[in-house]
């Protein structure tokens, strides 16, 4: 294992954890909801980012110190999908059946849209 790429990893990590805790306070604070939309707007601008990336990778070639602090680094550590799948449990543990179905389906419609619009960014960028 190359060092440098590890340090690169904990670094990105240690920006995205708090940033998406952060947001994700900030966004709670503001909405009352059943749904979980701090984590939710995590995920989707999390997607979009990660397909901006993978464009940037193809078309720029950006190296992989570069690729290791924002795509494993940042991004792994800000995205949460043991949050989004222990919210949707909750919901529907509570019931909430039709917002835990909601949850997962604009969470995956959503978030695949976002990454294609990412890497449509990333590729004409």
């Amino acid at each position: 294992m190359n060092p440098t790429l590890l340090l690169a990893v904990a670094a990105g990590g240690f920006v995205g954890a708090p940033s998406r805790f952060l947001l994700d306070r900030l966004v709670n604070r503001r909405v009352d909801s059943e749904l979980p939309w701090g984590t939710f707007l995590i995920n989707i601008t999390g997607s979009f980012l990660l397909g901006l990336l993978t464009g940037l990778v193809i078309t720029h070639r950006l190296g992989p110190v570069p690729r290791a602090l924002l795509s494993t680094g940042f991004c792994g550590a800000y995205t949460t999908f043991s949050t989004f799948t222990y919210e949707t449990l909750g919901l529907y543990e509570e019931g909430e059946l039709l917002q835990a179905a909601l949850n997962v389906g604009i969470s995956v419609i959503i978030g695949l849209m976002a990454a294609t619009a990412g890497l449509a960014v990333g590729l004409i960028a």
